[in-house]
């Protein structure tokens, strides 16, 4: 199968954790994978950033449930090109699930282009929190 995206990662995100595969060209025909687990606090997801620039990780995709998804997109989102992809979209055969096989699932499918992005309005990026000081400053008029 084609490869569209040579350096990508896939993401299985969680609430206390984002577990995520990285596929570069490896040697021969077979690209390289590697896998590591962050938790979810800003410090960890810029680690998680550092980590993918530098295996020069071009494409993200993540797997949208929840709104867990959010606080990762907001640190990657200005370093890398991100697909947001529905859980439905990209379900397995049935068998026994884990977060490294989903997450390596989600990078093996990005890498051959199909994974269809899911709309992201940029309001729905935004955490509500960091909303508040735009809305407070907006209604004093400045």
């Amino acid at each position: 199968m084609e490869v569209v995206h040579e350096r990508c990662c896939g993401l299985d995100v969680h609430k206390d954790s984002v577990v995520a595969c990285v596929v570069v060209p490896g040697t021969g025909k077979q690209p390289h994978k590697e896998i590591r687990t962050f938790n979810t606090m800003t410090a960890d997801l810029l680690e998680l950033a550092d980590w993918l620039t530098t295996q020069g990780v071009t494409h993200v995709a993540l797997e949208s449930t929840g709104v867990y998804w959010k606080a990762p997109w907001n640190i990657l989102e200005s370093s890398f090109t991100l697909l947001l992809v529905n859980a439905q979209h990209i379900k397995q055969v049935p068998g026994r699930k884990t977060d490294v096989r989903d997450c390596e699932w989600i990078a093996d499918l990005l890498r051959h282009g199909l994974l269809r992005a899911s709309f992201v309005p940029a309001k729905a990026r935004a955490s509500s929190w960091a909303a508040w000081p735009a809305i407070s400053w907006a209604a004093l008029g400045d």
